[in-house]
């Protein structure tokens, strides 16, 4: 009989305990990085202090989930990714199967979540109205409660477990009625028990299903959202949250306001922008030559060309050529799509020659914009929503994680202007 998630990593801790005992004991005085001032004051890039066993990002590959390429991922299910985040294996048909149905269990919504959306004034951003029915729906915390009750430390990750499938179970459905609320869509939609986790997101947002295609879309985009390892704004944020101990729910809320933040989660709604008004500019899908003149245009101005660069990747990276490949074969004559094919074969060459951009190449953002586009989402301000609901994995796995083997609360040392001045000196 197949395992259940909670079995198959309470099976695992012991030994994810014993291995985090055995380096602190015998290597915990090893240096692991070296910190300039550049880096003090520059947001802490590029420091070496903090654990993400969930995935990576190397400069030279990209996005690696569990020692696996994300582009070898990218036809799986968001509940295989979940799944891989966790315990670093897929999961078999029967385990899939059986976490698919404890999704589904857990996948009512609160009335009271819904009664808290509607009372939200007309203009919240649909952003405000995700985190705060996340965090509306504390309520629902098994954490809270068990901790209350007086649960033992090697017990957290259990209760973090089953809020962590509460909040996956709930918040594709929470999405999907905000944006119906937020921009009159009509009634809400009910969940489907028939669907996996993707598709029935796209279907309760009332998206035409084009033969599957908007279904296959949206599992792709959840996919590759997921995970982008420990150090980014809203699984970080999420993380320092967590170590004290607060539930998930307050992890995950707080961890969606930082993905709000115009420099990290709006990111692709102002590529797709770039592109439309570049479309507006020439009066259609512009030729090369033209993207080319556009280019030079925008970034002799003293603007960026959004969607181009990355704080860690020095190559294209690979989402991108996942959302780039879908796009070719299901929408290869839509004239967005086009234009962001063409971008791509002119953009970095721009670049390289305006010779300011460390990384010329374009991240995930500067494609996966035309593809909601084109399916239907045409509100700009709810893409990070759909962000949320993708990156939620990314920041329950690592936070289950951290609670089964006892990562301490986060607490770096800082430090003062003058002790930097006196430290040069």
């Amino acid at each position: 009989m197949a395992k259940t998630l909670k079995e198959t990593l309470g099976a695992m801790i012991p030994k994810l305990r014993e291995e985090r005992v055995k380096i602190l004991k015998g290597s915990g005085d090893v240096q692991i990085s070296q910190v300039s001032v550049t880096q003090a004051f520059g947001g802490m890039r590029g420091v070496k202090g903090m654990i993400c066993d969930t995935s990576v990002v190397e400069p030279d590959q990209g996005l690696i989930i569990r020692g696996t390429p994300v582009m070898k991922l990218k036809d799986k299910l968001p509940e295989e990714i979940f799944w891989l985040l966790i315990t670093g294996n897929m999961p078999t048909a029967d385990e899939l199967k059986g976490f698919q149905g404890e999704l589904k269990a857990a996948g009512e919504v609160p009335k009271y979540i819904w009664k808290v959306l509607k009372a939200m004034p007309k203009s919240s951003h649909p952003m405000a109205m995700l985190d705060t029915a996340i965090l509306a729906m504390e309520n629902e915390s098994v954490f809270r409660k068990r901790y209350n009750e007086g649960m033992a430390k090697t017990d957290y990750w259990e209760a973090a477990l089953d809020d962590s499938i509460k909040i996956l179970g709930t918040i594709h459905t929470i999405a999907a009625g905000l944006y119906r609320i937020k921009y009159k869509k009509g009634d809400l939609i009910e969940p489907s028990n028939k669907l996996d986790w993707g598709a029935d997101f796209a279907r309760m947002l009332g998206l035409a299903p084009k033969k599957g295609e908007t279904h296959a879309m949206m599992r792709l985009y959840l996919v590759l959202h997921s995970d982008h390892e420990g150090g980014n704004v809203s699984a970080n944020t999420c993380h320092t949250v967590g170590s004290a101990l607060s539930d998930p729910y307050y992890a995950v809320s707080a961890g969606l306001n930082g993905l709000a933040g115009p420099l990290h989660g709006l990111a692709n709604q102002e590529c797709l922008n770039w592109v439309l008004q570049t479309m507006e500019k020439f009066g259609g899908a512009p030729s090369e030559k033209e993207i080319e003149d556009y280019a030079w245009e925008t970034l002799n101005s003293g603007k960026v060309i959004p969607g181009y660069g990355h704080a860690v990747l020095r190559v294209t990276d690979p989402r991108f050529s996942a959302f780039n490949a879908f796009g070719k074969k299901y929408m290869a004559k839509d004239p967005v799509f086009q234009t962001v094919d063409r971008v791509f074969n002119v953009v970095p060459k721009v670049l390289e020659k305006h010779g300011k951009a460390k990384n010329p190449w374009p991240n995930v953002d500067a494609g996966s914009g035309a593809l909601l586009y084109y399916y239907g989402l045409k509100e700009f301000e709810y893409y990070t929503v759909l962000f949320s609901v993708s990156r939620a994995m990314g920041m329950l796995s690592q936070l289950v994680l951290n609670r089964a083997v006892g990562t301490a609360i986060t607490r770096p040392k800082s430090v003062s202007t003058e002790w930097i001045k006196g430290q040069i000196k």
